[in-house]
């Protein structure tokens, strides 16, 4: 399997001052509350950005990315430390081909990560991509289906190409919402998750922008259109995430393979006996009773019991 050993994150230092002080404030943060390795996976369809978003996050080009070549048929994860602290990036290929999802690719995926535990979910989109499909949501079942409904609990929506223009004259700010609504109504559905119970516990939605003709600020920091600098954003909210209470998904032999069929419904197995048995096994003896008592019994039998006369 495709791995990194893991290495001194040399990375951090090529963020602007602003970025690295940001940074070290939000890992200091997680190490107070006794987290010491964060591992993020990434996933989503092919094209997305799910490597260049590894590569802005590490500082480094640990990942390919080629406008004119596939993605990696394997995952790979780059492991880097910093002062005590690692950090753990798990780049996955695109979950779709020829227009349905790839499940040899997803099953690729879970049997990389066996043994491994998932802190968080960077579930990548593409902010000018105008509408969702039924394919989303396989995409998002997929994923629900292999990991458990708790992946999103630990999960962000991850929209890159954050620097567009939004079509038909809309405002920015509208376009990202309604992109967002609509993306995060097919994560709902896709992964089975009740209205309210996704309403309580909200996923975050975070904008980035991996390619070049990203502004900067005074401070040299890469920032969205809102002016807000992307990178410490969201390392910021994937820090909230791991400090939201739910727990991290640890990826076992167990729930690869998903539940047993054999197992289904064996706890029923007590309840299903003591329902025969009071409302059909009593339900038949009682019956009986009833027939043998309005039995007329035979002659020689009441004979023998003294309540017949005897011919002589």
């Amino acid at each position: 399997m495709a791995s990194q050993l893991s290495r001194e994150w040399a990375g951090i230092k090529q963020f602007p001052s602003a970025t690295q002080t940001k940074l070290l404030e939000l890992l200091g943060k997680l190490k107070q509350e006794n987290v010491t390795t964060l591992t993020i996976l990434v996933m989503g369809k092919g094209g997305v950005g799910k490597s260049s978003t590894v590569n802005s996050i590490i500082g480094e080009r640990v990942a390919a990315v080629s406008a004119f070549q596939s993605e990696g048929l394997r995952p790979i994860m780059c492991s880097r430390t910093l002062a005590g602290f690692t950090l753990n990036i798990i780049d996955t290929p695109g979950l779709v081909e020829g227009g349905y999802v790839n499940e040899h690719a997803l099953e690729i995926i879970k049997r990389f990560l066996l043994n491994k535990t998932i802190d968080i979910l960077l579930y990548v989109d593409r902010l000018d991509a105008y509408r969702v499909d039924n394919l989303d949501r396989q995409v998002v079942k997929a994923i629900t289906d292999s990991f458990g409904k708790r992946i999103w609990q630990r999960g962000l929506v991850v929209l890159t190409h954050a620097q567009l223009s939004p079509p038909d004259g809309l405002n920015y700010d509208d376009f990202f919402t309604k992109r967002s609504e609509a993306l995060l109504k097919v994560i709902r559905l896709g992964a089975r998750i009740k209205k309210q119970e996704f309403q309580d516990s909200a996923i975050p939605v975070v904008l980035i922008e991996n390619s070049g003709r990203c502004h900067t600020n005074e401070s040299g920091e890469k920032i969205l259109p809102n002016g807000i600098a992307w990178i410490p954003n969201l390392v910021e909210i994937i820090t909230d995430v791991v400090s939201n209470g739910s727990k991290a998904i640890v990826v076992d032999q167990k729930l690869i393979e998903g539940p047993n069929p054999n197992e289904r419904g064996k706890f029923l197995i007590p309840f299903i006996i003591a329902f025969q048995y009071f409302f059909v096994v009593k339900r038949i003896q009682g019956a009986i009773r009833d027939d043998l008592s309005k039995e007329t019994k035979p002659l020689w039998e009441l004979r023998d019991m003294g309540l017949a006369k005897r011919k002589f």
